[in-house]
């Protein structure tokens, strides 16, 4: 079912008992519902509804591509600076909100949830709900936009999302260095964080015998290269990487093009102090792996038995959430609580309507 407007939406939705809403379904995990179940392709509700270049505002209906809504902000020389992922792959702006996945320029500037200022869905009774909307400092009632930043949409069908934007940086620049191993990796990359140099991203790729630290800046162009000096007091040498290559590195990253046919994709955040245990682990199981937002979050290409990976994180108290794949089941690890959930669950979808994948 794709419908094409909101009145079709809110239809289906008082038509049926159990529903669940899709995208671009470029994160496939959290599209696995039973047969029973009806799915709503929310692709049909795009385009940008109102953006206001000098407000640096945009709201956009929730089945918008979220690569071409890149392109319109480029335009006008503005972004999305928490760096949406899977953009190259079809990405739509409800799937990115609702999944809660941000990409490596959330380490600068903050994630998807920093960023959403307002929201409108279709809840269980097929009404339409709004929530802020294309005002910066909205205080008016409940921010239950925030809320709907990874629900994985338990709570109802998101038909449009405010956003505020930024100016996209005049020049980028990334300096890589290589270290032998994870510990030496993570002891430089927090001596950097503790230098007063603002970065874009910082990102941990382990790849043969060598772990880089990826250091993305960006600015005035004159004044990278004194920073990349600064940095390099700290790391020791490294190579710098500027333009069109530096733009292709952090497309892939952001894609996800490392990641290959059969492999699952999970999320486990993860700190710096508790990333060795997780690491010598994933490296003794040949796992690919990024470790991202100042190795705040892991990021596992995973092929063996998911269930291993279940008992791995559970032991050394993490948690895991898979993106990409089929599986059974897609909350990995340490168990968490989810009463809040359940009460925001019951406020707004009382007739539980939407399916929790």
């Amino acid at each position: 079912m794709r419908p094409t407007k909101i009145s079709e939406l809110q239809e289906l939705v008082r038509a049926h008992s159990k529903l669940s809403a899709s995208g671009g379904k470029t994160k496939s995990a959290l599209h696995n519902v039973s047969d029973d179940v009806k799915n709503l392709d929310l692709t049909g509700l795009e385009g940008v509804i109102e953006y206001n270049p000098s407000e640096f505002t945009i709201t956009a209906q929730a089945g918008a591509d979220l690569k071409q809504l890149n392109l319109i902000l480029g335009d006008h020389g503005q972004y999305l600076p928490f760096d949406p992922a899977f953009i190259e792959r079809g990405a739509t702006v409800g799937g990115t909100v609702a999944s809660g996945v941000s990409g490596p320029g959330r380490y600068r500037y903050g994630g998807i949830r920093d960023f959403i200022i307002g929201v409108a869905y279709v809840d269980g009774q097929g009404k339409r709900v709004n929530s802020g909307g294309m005002v910066v400092k909205n205080a008016a009632g409940f921010d239950l936009s925030k809320l709907m930043v990874g629900s994985l949409g338990r709570y109802g069908a998101l038909v449009d999302c405010s956003f505020k934007v930024f100016p996209k940086p005049e020049s980028l620049m990334t300096l890589q260095v290589g270290f032998s191993s994870m510990e030496e990796a993570v002891e430089c990359l927090l001596s950097i964080t503790r230098m007063p140099i603002d970065l874009y991203a910082l990102e941990i790729i382990p790849r043969a015998d060598q772990y880089y630290i990826y250091i993305r800046m960006g600015g005035i162009p004159e004044t990278l290269i004194s920073r990349i000096d600064r940095l390099r007091m700290i790391c020791g040498d490294g190579e710098v990487i500027e333009g069109e290559e530096d733009d292709e590195i952090w497309k892939d990253i952001t894609n996800f093009t490392w990641l290959q046919s059969g492999e699952l994709l999970v999320k486990v955040p993860i700190t710096p102090k508790n990333v060795d245990d997780l690491d010598k682990y994933l490296a003794e199981s040949s796992a690919k792996r990024h470790y991202s937002v100042g190795c705040n979050v892991a990021w596992v290409a995973w092929r063996n038995p998911i269930e291993a990976l279940d008992v791995q994180l559970r032991n050394i108290g993490l948690s895991g959430l898979v993106i990409v794949g089929q599986v059974d089941k897609i909350h990995l690890g340490l168990e968490k609580s989810n009463k809040f959930s359940k009460l925001v669950k019951e406020a707004l979808d009382p007739g539980n309507k939407w399916v929790e994948v």
